[in-house]
Formats: C-alpha cells, structure tokens, sequence
C-alpha cells in the first residue's frame, strides 16, 4: 500500500496542468453593456410603465450593414433593462443602433480591443459613446440610465 501511495505521489505532477508562455492561463469575459430606459421627468422606467414594448426592441450594426445584433431583456422583478454581451469578445468596432418600433432611442459606439497580458485574457474598452440622448451611470452596477423626454 505505501509502494502504491509513493507511485500516486511521484507521478501526479505529470497529470497536473502546465503552462508556458504562449499558453493563456485565465480568460475575463467582456463585461456586459446594460441599459434602463426612464422617463426624464418622473424617472419611471418606460417599460414597466407600459410606455414601451419588449417586442418593439430592435437593435442593429450600422457599421456592419445594419445587421441584427443578440441583446438579452431583463424583466425580472420589473426592473426592465435591455443587456448586450456581444461587444468585446474580439478587437472591434461597433456602432448600434438601438430603436423601438421606428423611433431611434440611442446609438451605442465601441471601440473594443482584447488583450492578452500576462498569460490572461481581457477586454478594454479605447472609447464608449452613448449618442443621440442623455444618460446617467450607475457605477456600482453598471447600468447605463437612458433618459428619454
């Protein structure tokens, strides 16, 4: 039994992973870009107030010949937010355009670069722009504020 204990014991380095330096050892995922749509005035979230629809939500690559673009809506405990979590996963530039039903809500503006630095892989973000309408961040969580008049 301690023969089999010393053999286990000598050849389970072999089984561990090794790395060297071309090898990425850890992987960040882009962060996700998330958005609220509130009444300027009275600060009502416009979907759970019934102002927008979830179904009317359009959101297009201008850049890439107005593609679709996957975004995720977020209705839990009606807090309402639309998520984008395709941006960053590669070096990138996207310009969307977020609309509902034919009214153009905001254009979103990344230039997003992935990295790789000690044997990690990243995204950063060289320039964000929301356009075409004012917002507010919450820092602690992330969320981009749109405010619509």
């Amino acid at each position: 039994m301690k023969k089999l204990f010393f053999i286990l014991l000598c050849i389970s380095p072999t089984f561990q992973s090794c790395s060297d330096d071309e090898n990425i050892d850890c992987f960040t995922p882009p962060s996700p870009f998330l958005f609220e749509l509130t009444d300027n005035t009275t600060g009502e979230n416009l979907f759970t107030n019934g102002t927008y629809n979830s179904e009317d939500i359009t959101l297009t690559n201008i850049l890439d010949n107005n593609s679709n673009v996957e975004y995720t809506f977020i209705d839990e405990d009606n807090y309402n937010t639309i998520q984008i979590n395709s941006v960053g996963w590669e070096t990138e530039i996207v310009n969307f355009e977020l609309r509902i039903k034919d009214e153009i809500i905001f254009n979103l503006y990344v230039d997003a670069e992935r990295k790789s630095e000690d044997h990690c892989s990243f995204t950063t973000y060289n320039e964000f722009e929301i356009q075409n309408a004012e917002y507010t961040q919450d820092s602690q969580f992330d969320v981009y504020t749109i405010l619509i008049p």
